[in-house]
C-alpha cells in the first residue's frame, strides 16, 4: 500500500461505523470462509472474526462490536485493526460517511452466461448419467476388448501433416470443452470464473479460475472440480459406443478411435497432483487444507534448509525459520507433509523427463522440420515440415509467452503489496 493510499483511508475510531460490500460466508470445520464474490477475494476467519463481520454488517459501531465480542467470548479484540484489514481486502464500502476505493473486479469469461442459463449443470441426475454411460462403455469393452484402440489409431491418415494438424485441432477442442465444463458448473453455483492459458512446469495448459467456489456447498464444489474429467469420460464412453456399431474399415470408425485416445490422454495428467490438477483441488477440499500446494512447498523448503544445515555443523538457524506446518491444524499438518513428498518427487521426475526425453525430442523434430523446408523437398515433405513448425513450434512459443506474462503479473502483484512502493 502506498503512503498516499494509507492517508486516503478514513481513520477508524471507537464510534466509527462501516458499510460492508455484499459478502458471503460458509462454515468450514472450526473456521468460516468469508468472501466477496465480485472481486473473488476470500479469507478464512475464526468464529470470533465471522461474528465481528456480522455485527459490523448490522451497523454496530467499532466500540459496540468490541463490547459484544467481549461479552460473548470473554476476550478482548482490536476491532479498529480488524476493520482496517477488511478494508485492505476490499470488503468495506464506506467508513462513516467516506466511501473507500473499490478495486476493479477481474473479468469473467462469457459474462453473458448467467447462473439461470446453466442451473441444470448442478442437477443430481448429471453425475448419475455420467456414471451410467461410463458403466455401459466399460461393459462393452469387457465384452469386446478389441474395440480399445492402440496408439496406431492416431495415425488414421497416411499424411503426417493431416494427422498432426487434425490431432492438434481435436486436442485443443477437447481441452476447451474440458475447461468450459468447469466454467459452466461454477457459473451455475454463482461463481463468475475465468478461462485462460497457463503453465504447469513444462506443460502449456488451459485453466479456469473458479475462485469463489469455496463458498458453495461441498457437492457443488466437487462437481465443479470434477466436471472436466467427467466430460472427458463422457466423450470417451460415447465414442466406445460409436466404435461398437460402426465398421472397423470405415472412416467414421478410424476417426472415432483416434478421438477416443485423444479424450483419454489428458486423464493420466490429472493424477499429477503436484501440478495442481483437478484431482489436486479435490484432495485439497477433502483434506480440509486451505493451500495444500503453498503449505507443501513451504514445508519442503524448510526440510531442505534443515538438511543443508545438517551438512554444515555450527550453522545458525535464521530468525523465522521454524517449521511452517506448526501453525496448521493437526489434520492439515499431516496432509501437507505427505503432499510435500509427492510435490518434490513428482516435480523432480517431471523435470528430469523433460530434460532427458521431451526437450531433445522437440529440438530434433524442429531441426528436422527446418531442414525439410530447404529447396529440393517434395510438396508432401514441405507440408509435413510446415505442420510440425506450426503445431510444435507454436505450442512452445505460446508456453514462453504465457510463462513471461504470468511472471510479470506476479512481479506487479509483489510490487503493489510491498510497503512504500
Amino acid at each position: 500500500m502506498t503512503d498516499t493510499a494509507a492517508e486516503a483511508q478514513p481513520r477508524v475510531g471507537p464510534a466509527s461505523r462501516v458499510a460492508l460490500h455484499e459478502l458471503s460466508m460458509r462454515r468450514d470445520r472450526d473456521e468460516w470462509i468469508v468472501g466477496r464474490m465480485a472481486t473473488r477475494t476470500f479469507v478464512a476467519l475464526p468464529s470470533a472474526g465471522a461474528r465481528a463481520v456480522r455485527l459490523l454488517g448490522e451497523g454496530l459501531s467499532v466500540a459496540r462490536t468490541q463490547e459484544r465480542l467481549r461479552a460473548d467470548t470473554g476476550e478482548e479484540f482490536d476491532i479498529a485493526d480488524f476493520v482496517a484489514d477488511l478494508a485492505a481486502l476490499g470488503f468495506v464500502a464506506r467508513i462513516d460517511d467516506r466511501p473507500l476505493p473499490d478495486p476493479t473486479p477481474p473479468r469473467a469469461s462469457l459474462p453473458w452466461l448467467g447462473p439461470r442459463h446453466v442451473r441444470f449443470a448442478l442437477h443430481p441426475v448429471f453425475p448419475v448419467a455420467v456414471a451410467v454411460l461410463l458403466a455401459v462403455a466399460v461393459v462393452v469393452l469387457l465384452l469386446r476388448p478389441g474395440l480399445l484402440p492402440g496408439y496406431r489409431a492416431l495415425l488414421w491418415s497416411p499424411h503426417g501433416s493431416v494427422v498432426l494438424l487434425s490431432g492438434a485441432a481435436a486436442g485443443w477442442t477437447l481441452l476447451l470443452a474440458h475447461e468450459l465444463a468447469h466454467l459452466v458448473t461454477a457459473r451455475a453455483a454463482g461463481v463468475p470464473g475465468r478461462m485462460r492459458l497457463g503453465t504447469r512446469l513444462q506443460f502449456l495448459v488451459m485453466q479456469t479460475d473458479i475462485s469463489g467456489i469455496e463458498l458453495a456447498p461441498r457437492r457443488h464444489r466437487l462437481t465443479a472440480y470434477l466436471s472436466g474429467i467427467a466430460l472427458n469420460l463422457s466423450v470417451a464412453s460415447a465414442l466406445v459406443l460409436v466404435l461398437a456399431v460402426t465398421d472397423p474399415a470405415s472412416t467414421v470408425h478410424r476417426l472415432s478411435a483416434a478421438a477416443l485416445l485423444l479424450a483419454l490422454m489428458p486423464l493420466p495428467f490429472q493424477l499429477m497432483v503436484f501440478t495442481r490438477t483437478d484431482v489436486y483441488f479435490v484432495l485439497q477440499d477433502l483434506t480440509g487444507c486451505r493451500d495444500l500446494y503453498g503449505d507443501g512447498l513451504a514445508y519442503a523448503r524448510y526440510r531442505y534448509r534443515r538438511a543443508l544445515r545438517a551438512l554444515r555443523p555450527g550453522a545458525r538457524t535464521a530468525a523465522g525459520e521454524g517449521d511452517p506446518g506448526a501453525r496448521l491444524p493437526r489434520h492439515e499438518r499431516r496432509a501437507v507433509r505427505v503432499y510435500s513428498v509427492v510435490l518434490v518427487v513428482g516435480t523432480a521426475a517431471c523435470l528430469a523427463f523433460m530434460a532427458a526425453v521431451t526437450l531433445p525430442l522437440d529440438i530434433a523434430l524442429l531441426a528436422r522440420a527446418v531442414r525439410g523446408l530447404a529447396p529440393g523437398n517434395t510438396p508432401a515433405g514441405y507440408a509435413d515440415s510446415a505442420a510440425v513448425l506450426v503445431t510444435l513450434g507454436g505450442v512452445n512459443v505460446l508456453w514462453l509467452v504465457t510463462k513471461w506474462r504470468d511472471h510479470r503479473s506476479r512481479r506487479r502483484a509483489e510490487e503493489v503489496a510491498r510497503p512504500g512502493t
